[in-house]
């Protein structure tokens, strides 16, 4: 694609962090000053409808700067990192002729990988042997799986959730049929992204700060209708068994609205699974090379008033 080859000069600021720092936030207000636009790096907000619990920024909160790579499939499509990077470089070439800097707020590692370097080819997919691993995910649960990755790709397993199936089933998928690991397929023939200069901005605000920040949004989302939402969403007949259904916070909500667990025990799982989301997204991006990081939240006014300073330091 001719995003690959986009002239020298082109400029790319990406801003990556753990869930409730502050990256949607921060990167409007960048757009806003730079001549920017925003793209969404969200392996959660490219499903349509799944809104409130995947973090969403409201049109009405876009403060008129738009917003790329949201909403792209419905929830029962797979959405895979390739077509991320595929859609992603249409989007770039586009600001690209516009002049538009773009602005890219980063939540899934994978993807930001997977844009900046590129992928391996990958072995291709085995049916029986996926159909094998769901049957053994549905009989004892993806955690059994996930005991299974850990003994044969240790490093993907500690990425990879423990309840994530597709994701865990790819990942054994790979080693079984490669004979290597995710990370030694991954780091054979990228094709990585050209022809811009990238600023990368990593938001790290304190642990306790973020882990309250984290429990008020949780409990802030459920106000703002979220059970609803996942009503809705089984009234309209999204199946149980859609990726989408399997985010943080939708299973328990689906087990909430069933009668199996109460409200306050599902408030309480939802915002120790955020946490322990935050927490892998942070080991993830601490070997993300040539991040400046910033020792805040993306909405306050000193990290805001740091992080343009980067971004016109590296302009110039």
């Amino acid at each position: 694609m001719s995003g690959l080859s986009a002239d020298v000069g082109a400029r790319l600021v990406v801003i990556l962090g753990p869930t409730a720092s502050g990256k949607s936030a921060l990167g409007i207000e960048l757009a806003g000053r730079l001549g920017g636009e925003v793209l969404v790096c969200d392996s959660t907000q490219v499903y349509r409808h799944f809104d409130i619990g995947t973090a969403k920024v409201p049109p009405a909160e876009q403060r008129g700067i738009p917003h790329h790579l949201a909403d792209l499939v419905e929830p029962h499509e797979i959405f895979t990192a390739g077509e991320y990077r595929r859609r992603a470089l249409d989007v770039l070439d586009d600001l690209r002729r516009r002049g538009k800097l773009p602005i890219l707020t980063a939540g899934t590692g994978l993807y930001l990988r997977a844009l900046l370097e590129g992928l391996a080819d990958a072995p291709l997919r085995s049916e029986a042997l996926r159909e094998r691993l769901r049957g053994k995910a549905k009989l004892r649960g993806p955690e059994y799986l996930h005991r299974i990755l850990a003994r044969t790709d240790a490093e993907a397993a500690r990425r990879i959730a423990p309840r994530d199936a597709q994701k865990i089933i790819r990942a054994i998928e790979i080693r079984m049929l490669a004979g290597k690991s995710v990370d030694e397929i991954h780091r054979r023939g990228r094709q990585r992204l050209e022809g811009y200069a990238i600023t990368k901005i990593g938001l790290l605000p304190p642990r306790p700060a973020l882990y309250a920040r984290i429990n008020a949004r949780v409990e802030a989302m459920i106000a703002a209708g979220w059970p609803e939402e996942v009503r809705q969403l089984i009234a309209q007949g999204v199946p149980p068994d859609a990726k989408a259904f399997q985010f943080i916070g939708y299973a328990e909500l689906r087990r909430h609205l069933a009668g199996d667990l109460d409200r306050g025990a599902a408030i309480a799982a939802i915002q120790q699974a955020t946490r322990r989301f935050a927490k892998r997204q942070l080991t993830w991006f601490r070997k993300e090379p040539g991040v400046t990081w910033l020792a805040g939240f993306g909405d306050d006014l000193e990290i805001v008033a740091a992080a343009l300073r980067i971004a016109q330091d590296a302009r110039s």
